[in-house]
């Protein structure tokens, strides 16, 4: 092979890698010690409860000049609900609301993000106990620049009507209003850091 051609070979293959990195730089892993999901229910009419869950994990791709190649896939795990209330979040594990055992995953996939105007908004499946229904996700973005890699912050809020879930706990009051209601605010805070390179995690295999 002429020098030439050896020279045209690695820079071609340099190229190549440094498509690759370029790429996976847009990749970021959800980081569940700094990622939660909260909700507010209105309860007996006259009081908001709240709680947590605290197991969020998946991925983020993020392209901040191209937001057609953006997406998010979240995983939140049904049993980690915590609302401060050993009882109540056994009786939310149950049958009459999560089902956390035969259901332990609620899942957000985007199908597409879009800009409109200033905000910025995740359409995708939401996927809790056997309904799989298609929402709108207003968020906002964030990135900070670290010496380990580069971390994004994602605020996102929603609402949603627990009974098109099935989450069907229908108990009501003696004036005829609802135990728990309805809709149920929806808040993500979510971190994420650079996932490594393909060929890091390849060479660091080894």
């Amino acid at each position: 092979m002429s020098l030439f051609k050896s020279k045209a070979a690695f820079l071609l293959t340099a190229v190549a890698l440094l498509s690759s990195f370029a790429f996976a730089a847009d990749e970021f892993k959800i980081d569940p010690v700094h990622s939660s999901a909260t909700f507010t229910v209105k309860h007996m009419l006259i009081s908001n409860v709240s709680g947590r869950f605290s197991n969020v994990t998946g991925t983020i791709v993020y392209d901040e000049k191209d937001l057609g190649k953006s997406s998010v896939h979240a995983v939140i795990k049904a049993a980690t609900i915590n609302t401060d209330n050993l009882g109540r979040d056994a009786d939310l594990k149950g049958a009459d609301f999560f089902e956390a055992d035969k259901y332990p995953d609620i899942t957000f996939k985007s199908k597409r993000i879009e800009k409109r105007g200033d905000q910025l908004v995740a359409i995708g499946t939401l996927t809790m106990k056997d309904v799989s229904k298609d929402i709108e996700v207003p968020f906002e973005i964030a990135t900070l620049k670290t010496a380990h890699g580069t971390r994004l912050g994602v605020t996102a809020s929603t609402k949603l009507n627990r009974q098109d879930y099935h989450i069907k706990y229908s108990k009501t009051l003696d004036n005829g209003g609802m135990m728990v209601a309805n809709d149920v605010k929806i808040e993500l805070n979510l971190e994420a850091q650079a996932a490594a390179p393909k060929a890091a995690e390849a060479a660091a295999a080894k």
